[in-house]
């Protein structure tokens, strides 16, 4: 596929990635109050996307070790433990990475490592987390208000993973096009993780990854535009938030959502897919009606049927590669 092949992590930075959140989520094992680890984020969706920028994990602490940290303790806010805890990491990631460095993000501690790999050098954010004493999920840190909140993040990974081999690689498929959709914003106007709670939601089984796509696009598009939130697919935390002003993320849904719905409509003719291509992913698919593609295409369709699936997206003709293979959980 044109675009997938464009966005496909390369496996030695994926692997590097995969190393490094096991050496931190290793020594963070032995914090005190530590109850396990865990992985989260992309790299645990096996949704990761070229460049290969980040492994996401969790320490998960014991409350009754911290009996003052969070709002069911004593109020402590998160700052003191994130800086005991960035203490313990940075000298023993240096054993193994002499330039790696500890600082923090939102979440907790996060490692960035001084030694690239085909010019990508992951980072590991570990977030630190405390168990609940009522309700579903944990408390994590916000650092930026110095507060705690409640989320489920291994419950996504659990969401995400869930359902039949062949759901779950569309659903993969989807992610990873409409991350690279996103991204190709200069200000993207959802996360990641929003962008894949949409799919969660929205991507049947037994549907092609054309129209999966589609539907995500479709669907997504008429929820922002009625002023309606995503709920959090875990139940635990509020609903997402856009990152941009509303009506500027629906007309941006709604160009994709129109451009996927013509390229399926014209499966047959490869120049108007192609163009239809182009709207959605300018970056990656190039316009047909610029340097003679057009003539090429038109060529080309003489010869053999065209589909979606032969730029890459898939029809309902079409056999569809299979994604990346990516390790488990």
């Amino acid at each position: 596929m044109a675009v997938r092949k464009q966005i496909d992590a390369h496996d030695t930075p994926l692997k590097e990635a995969r190393l490094r959140l096991q050496l931190v989520r290793d020594i963070v094992e032995g914090f005190t109050g530590a109850l396990r680890t865990y992985r989260s984020g992309s790299l645990a969706h096996h949704t990761i996307n070229h460049p290969v920028t980040d492994g996401d994990g969790g320490l998960v602490l014991d409350r009754r070790c911290y009996p003052g940290l969070g709002p069911e303790g004593g109020g402590e806010p998160p700052t003191e433990v994130c800086a005991q805890l960035c203490a313990l990491l940075g000298p023993e990631v240096r054993r193994t990475y002499p330039q790696a460095r500890c600082s923090t993000s939102k979440r907790g501690p996060k490692l960035t490592f001084g030694a690239p790999i085909e010019g990508q050098d992951p980072t590991v954010d570990m977030v630190v987390a405390l168990t609940r004493r009522d309700g579903a999920g944990l408390w994590i840190p916000n650092l930026h208000t110095n507060r705690w909140e409640a989320s489920h993040p291994e419950g996504h990974v659990e969401l995400f993973n869930a359902g039949p081999a062949s759901l779950r690689q569309t659903r993969r498929s989807v992610i990873r096009l409409a991350k690279a959709w996103n991204k190709q914003f200069t200000e993207p106007g959802m996360s990641s993780f929003h962008l894949s709670t949409l799919a969660w939601e929205f991507v049947e089984p037994g549907v092609s990854m054309a129209r999966a796509l589609h539907a995500l696009f479709e669907r997504a598009a008429t929820r922002t535009e009625r002023g309606q939130a995503t709920p959090d697919p875990a139940g635990v935390s509020a609903p997402l938030k856009l990152l941009l002003p509303r009506a500027t993320v629906a007309a941006r849904l709604r160009k994709a959502a129109n451009a996927l719905a013509d390229a399926l409509a014209h499966d047959d003719d490869p120049v108007a897919v192609q163009a239809a291509l182009h709207r959605v992913f300018w970056k990656y698919v190039d316009d047909p009606y610029n340097n003679g593609l057009a003539q090429a295409a038109a060529l080309l369709r003489s010869r053999q049927p065209v589909s979606t699936a032969a730029l890459g997206i898939g029809g309902p003709t079409a056999v569809i590669a299979p994604t990346r293979a990516y390790g488990g959980r």
